[in-house]
């Protein structure tokens, strides 16, 4: 099994969550949880890749992963049209995704599938590593072979290289939340540019070697270049954002996910698209928090992952019901992409992966809405004239068009209604 994922501790930490301003990717408990099955089956939606996974199989470096082609699933990046409404955008993603006892990456592909979806999974790089091996690891600021949460054993690998490899297939992202998960003290906040190099350094070595550190030779390789592939991540609680950003732009990546905004239309900062996490409503509350999981959890719970039984149910609705506020603010306003982070944990009796189930039915199947990967966000928003893009951002959370989307993003003023001073002239 996967090995025990531990929660973050820290008075810092838990002040910053309840606060509702940071995304802590925290993790607790046993892996050893209830398994959700998983069926094949095909979206019907997406538009396919160039090459046939399998047409082609180049193996790189010890065989870990491999060139198939271009990947599967992947839509084609139109820019709008003069008046055209833009889609609703909405990214459904996952920390330190890797598959257990609960078996929820399995879950959520499945969910996807169902759903006309893409999603985002953000590999941890110790979940490749077995706990053997852990002396490969040398995280920035910590003692050689440590780890804020857990590292794997044979059995564990071998079920979280399956998922990857079938995501990636169907049309998902695989991003990285990076190693150790350190926050707080000697954490991404405190590391240098060169650090955050060396993270990231190390997080592709385990993917790129896990057969060399398993010697589970007879595991089919992962399909893709994981130096091609890995565009973005999310820093553990959000933080050292300022520092991981310049290394990852020297890096190639194309967007980064670890910051907090409001649900506008995003922007490139420092040559990323910063794709941030959002604040959205908090039914029967006075206030919004981050569209993620832990931070729900920690108004509603604080930081104790199992609270009273008695209002699970209640607490996954206000979730979901959030999540979808947010969502229609968006949809009947400003169209700007909502993003929503998770993590495969069953904090509260899996209330949460209960709502953001029922959201991804309820918001992907609907007119103009695409449920896609940040990649595919970040495919989208460099194929759009950039003029248009700055005038998305003039409108603020909620606000359509005053005078409908064809007029606004027309680039000409709309004729005014037939009879009225100024309206064109009726036919002959």
């Amino acid at each position: 099994m996967a090995a025990t994922q531990r929660i973050a501790a820290g008075v810092t930490v838990a002040a910053v969550c309840a606060a509702a301003l940071a995304g802590c990717a925290s993790e607790d408990g046993d892996a050893r949880r209830g398994a959700h099955g998983s069926k094949e089956g095909a979206h019907g939606v997406r538009q396919p890749g160039a090459a046939a996974p399998g047409s082609v199989m180049r193996p790189i470096g010890d065989g870990s992963t491999a060139y198939t082609g271009a990947q599967p699933h992947q839509p084609r990046a139109e820019r709008l049209k003069p008046g055209q409404r833009p889609p609703q955008f909405v990214v459904f993603s996952w920390d330190g995704a890797g598959e257990d006892g609960q078996k929820l990456f399995s879950r959520f592909r499945k969910v996807a599938r169902e759903n006309r979806a893409a999603m985002t999974f953000f590999l941890s790089g110790v979940y490749m590593l077995p706990e053997e091996k852990r002396e490969l690891y040398r995280p920035p600021g910590h003692a050689r072979g440590s780890s804020d949460i857990g590292f794997n054993d044979e059995r564990g690998i071998r079920a979280t290289v399956g998922q990857l490899r079938k995501a990636w297939l169907e049309g998902n992202e695989i991003g990285t939340h990076f190693n150790g998960h350190f926050c707080g003290e000697g954490g991404g906040g405190e590391w240098s540019v060169e650090d955050w190099k060396d993270e990231i350094a190390q997080a592709k070595s385990f993917v790129k070697e896990w057969r060399t550190n398993t010697g589970l030779e007879k595991v089919s390789p992962l399909p893709f270049d994981y130096d091609k592939e890995l565009v973005g991540g999310r820093t553990p609680c959000l933080e050292g954002r300022k520092n991981f950003v310049r290394a990852a732009r020297q890096l190639g990546f194309r967007y980064d996910t670890s910051g907090v905004d409001e649900q506008v239309w995003p922007e490139k900062k420092k040559g990323l698209w910063d794709l941030s996490m959002q604040l959205v409503p908090v039914p029967d509350r006075d206030f919004e928090t981050l569209t993620m999981d832990y931070n729900f959890m920690v108004n509603q719970s604080g930081t104790t992952t199992q609270g009273d039984p008695d209002r699970h149910e209640y607490w996954g609705d206000q979730m979901r019901d959030g999540l979808l506020k947010g969502f229609k603010r968006a949809y009947r306003g400003n169209r700007a992409p909502l993003i929503i982070g998770n993590h495969f944990e069953s904090w509260n009796g899996g209330a949460y992966m209960r709502a953001v189930e029922e959201t991804v039915e309820r918001v992907c199947t609907k007119p103009e809405v695409r449920c896609v990967s940040f990649r595919q966000l970040a495919d989208w928003l460099d194929a759009q004239d950039p003029r248009t893009l700055d005038k998305l951002r003039t409108l603020k959370v909620g606000e359509s068009p005053r005078k409908g989307w064809g007029s606004f993003l027309s680039g000409r003023p709309a004729p005014a209604p037939k009879g009225v001073p100024g309206a064109p002239a009726a036919k002959k």
